[in-house]
């Protein structure tokens, strides 16, 4: 087949569609792909992010390109930020000529924490996602939601024991709606974790292990306590302009798991959500 052949093949996608029904979302769902993390210090870190990338279909198109969503994610090499993603579905827009879009990022995060007596260092992995959503009318939302694991000591059970207390590993996910899409994994992690009964860590020598059991004990905190705190801390985070925060705890002396979740909508006057590309 010559050239000119090849580029008169028919595009059955950019036919009409006689339903009259337009699509809220169509594109590719699931896609692995590698990415570098753009860090608030500057430094990159590899991992292997899953996209999704959806935009909105007039009623008048039969399909959409599905071709162009990997083009567009293959042309965004750099090292993702919040705003690069941003960046990246306008592109992914721009390609499709389309006016609303959807877009998920899911990835697993790292740091490099210090042991807190010992000082020695281990990567404690958070699973985060990006999401960046455009409305019809132009409409923006950005959103950044962080699973971080925890430990949490029961109060009640510290309280009526003559010794001991039992404890468990916790979830404690933030899902915020930012004003400004600027880089916020380890502020917010930091903040989830100081409001534990205990951070965790990846590696502890003995006299670590020492003080993060006498410091969860000294630190006894609800289910419901954990949600409350957190998202006292958040009402004050200026860019922080909606929020949901669930904890669950994996309870160590039952077969089910406690649950809370506080969820705050965006607050009146703002133009966070007014925001265009």
């Amino acid at each position: 087949m010559n050239a000119p052949e090849r580029f008169l093949l028919p595009d059955l996608q950019n036919s009409a569609d006689e339903r009259e029904l337009a699509i809220d979302r169509v594109g590719i769902k699931s896609i692995r792909h590698p990415v570098s993390i753009a860090g608030p210090d500057g430094s990159n870190q590899a991992t292997v992010a899953e996209f999704d990338m959806f935009v909105g279909l007039p009623k008048h198109l039969k399909g959409t390109h599905m071709s162009r969503f990997i083009e567009a994610l293959e042309a965004h090499s750099q090292p993702l930020s919040l705003a690069g993603v941003r960046a990246l579905h306008n592109d992914v827009l721009k390609r499709l000529e389309a006016q609303a879009g959807y877009l998920v990022m899911r990835f697993t995060y790292f740091l490099r924490k210090h042991a807190p007596v010992s000082g020695v260092p281990s990567l404690l992995d958070y699973d985060v996602t990006f999401t960046d959503e455009i409305t019809q009318s132009g409409n923006r939302i950005t959103r950044v939601r962080i699973v971080v694991p925890v430990t949490s000591l029961c109060p009640c059970s510290k309280e009526i024991s003559a010794y001991g207390a039992h404890n468990q590993r916790s979830h404690i996910t933030v899902t915020l709606q930012l004003r400004e899409a600027v880089d916020a994994l380890q502020p917010i992690i930091r903040l989830v974790e100081e409001e534990a009964s205990c951070e965790i860590y990846g590696l502890l020598k003995r006299p670590d292990e020492k003080y993060v059991t006498e410091r969860a004990y000294d630190n006894p905190k609800f289910v419901e306590d954990l949600v409350r705190d957190v998202a006292r801390r958040l009402e004050r985070e200026p860019n922080v302009e909606a929020y949901t925060v669930e904890a669950e705890n994996f309870e160590s002396i039952h077969n089910h798991s406690a649950y809370a979740m506080i969820e705050r909508p965006q607050r009146t006057g703002s133009a966070m959500s007014q925001n265009p590309r």
